[in-house]
């Protein structure tokens, strides 16, 4: 399917036919945030309204709470029978915590939908057990920790079998369209899932104008924390809720490595729901605290490491003594600024404020990253780890992502370092416009309309980086 035809879905249509999101809405959440962005992209073709799926409710063990979540779900399949086209914007994790709640709500949401279209933010995958990992924990002892990953393997083989499987059933009976963020995922959904109608796109969320007047109007005073740096410094910046799997321990470490002049922001915190009582400090943040040697002293470090020490210390009671209480001569507490959690335009502004914008993910299975779609848009020079889903990324976005190894601090140092891999900038091929005709494709009534690609007519123009005044 060509764009023709897809923008000629809305002319063909004697009034603007109703959409039903189905999403969580909470704006903690990172589909939720995509959610906000699809609502105002799909304003002018379709009539959104959303229905949020309480996740207070949702992920409750609880048993009371679990069967009120299930008349909560009960209650949105009631109301979206009278929709024209319904969209799930779905991640497991928020129809609930156990398997069966999560494929019993989806089947019924599937179930209740005229039309139905899913987007998939993680697209799970049947996979054997890992045999000879399972042997050697409990030959170490680690009898819960074999238990643990039984039951997540089980848990993943149910979810990526049951939830593509009812899809599949009801694929025979009424429209039904998956929308995935990699061409890796169309694939699977289409030839091992045997879904019929599958579209790709990555996550879009800002259009060239709006990315345009958020890099016009923030500057770097729009941040008090600021203040004091001197305007030569440069900016690196990493993004969203501080957790073990985005890997920003990664770029402290390369901060060693990298003149006095850069600096490193962090945009996020600790996420709500990691909020413990009477936790003194969150796991997470003391060991980024302790890759930049914040408060500790030399004589600290040296009980730290395992092991006994291998140096002989002679000291006598003035200097050396001073020497070794005094801070890390590698403390890089004047380089390290946490940016708290913003809101989503300050998020956004931290982005265009930042000369590299830096995602050192882990690979964890995901399907996509909100934060680096917006980069991208923003026309911000990134700098990724090369996990499966950056490197799946980079094909709808060529030239645009330089990469480097995951947890290679050196690299990464040498990469933030050295000149732009790619002086210039394109803005998206794939971009809100384009997102626009894959929800209009995969919520259309006209069959057989499985696949699009932008036409070369859309190609995007060079974009020059807008000039951000400090």
């Amino acid at each position: 399917m060509n764009t023709e035809m897809a923008g000629n879905i809305a002319v063909l249509a004697a009034r603007r036919e109703r959409l039903a999101i189905v999403s969580t809405f909470d704006k903690l959440c990172g589909i939720a945030a995509y959610t906000h962005a699809l609502e105002r992209q799909l304003a002018d073709v379709f009539d959104v309204t959303i229905f949020d799926l309480d996740q207070d409710l949702l992920r409750s063990r609880h048993r009371g709470v679990r069967r009120l979540a299930d008349r909560h779900i009960r209650d949105i399949c009631a109301a979206i029978g009278s929709f024209d086209a319904v969209n799930i914007q779905f991640e497991y994790g928020t129809l609930g915590r156990r398997a069966k709640d999560i494929v019993r709500r989806f089947r019924w949401l599937v179930t209740a939908a005229p039309r139905l279209s899913v987007t998939f933010h993680t697209f799970n995958r049947p996979a054997g057990p890992q045999v000879l990992d399972l042997l050697s924990t409990l030959l170490q002892g680690k009898v819960r920790h074999a238990v643990e990953a039984i039951a997540a393997w089980r848990r993943n083989r149910i979810l990526s079998l049951r939830v593509t499987s009812a899809l599949r059933r009801a694929q025979a009976r009424k429209i039904v369209a998956a929308i995935v963020h990699t061409r890796r995922d169309a694939f699977e959904a289409r030839h091992l899932n045997r879904l019929d109608r599958v579209i790709d796109h990555p996550l879009a969320f800002l259009s060239a104008a709006e990315a345009d007047a958020i890099a016009r109007r923030t500057t770097r005073r729009q941040f008090p924390l600021l203040d004091d740096l001197p305007s030569e410094a440069k900016l690196v910046g990493v993004f969203g809720f501080i957790s073990d799997y985005k890997g920003f321990g990664t770029v402290i470490r390369a901060l060693h490595h990298l003149p006095e002049s850069y600096h490193l922001l962090i945009f996020g915190g600790t996420h709500p729901n990691e909020i413990q009582p009477h936790r003194a400090i969150h796991p997470n943040i003391a060991s980024l605290l302790r890759d930049g040697h914040v408060d500790a002293t030399l004589y600290e470090q040296i009980l730290t490491n395992s092991g006994p020490p291998r140096i002989g210390l002679a000291l006598d009671a003035e200097r050396q003594l001073s020497d070794l209480l005094s801070i890390h001569p590698r403390d890089l507490s004047n380089r390290i600024h946490f940016m708290g959690a913003p809101d989503d335009d300050e998020f956004l502004g931290g982005m265009a404020i930042c000369d590299v914008a830096v995602f050192p993910y882990l690979e964890v299975g995901q399907s996509s990253s909100g934060p680096i779609s917006q980069a991208l848009e923003l026309g911000c020079r990134v700098v990724a780890s090369r996990t499966r889903t950056f490197l799946q990324l980079a094909k709808y976005h060529p030239n645009r992502i330089e990469f480097f190894d995951i947890g290679n601090h050196l690299e990464l140092a040498g990469r933030i370092a050295s000149r732009p891999q790619y002086a210039e900038r394109t803005a998206p091929r794939y971009n809100v416009e384009t997102n626009k005709l894959v929800y209009l494709t995969a919520n259309s009534a006209i069959p057989n309309a499985t696949s699009w690609r932008p036409s070369r007519r859309q190609a995007a123009k060079p974009r020059r980086s807008a000039t951000r005044p400090d």
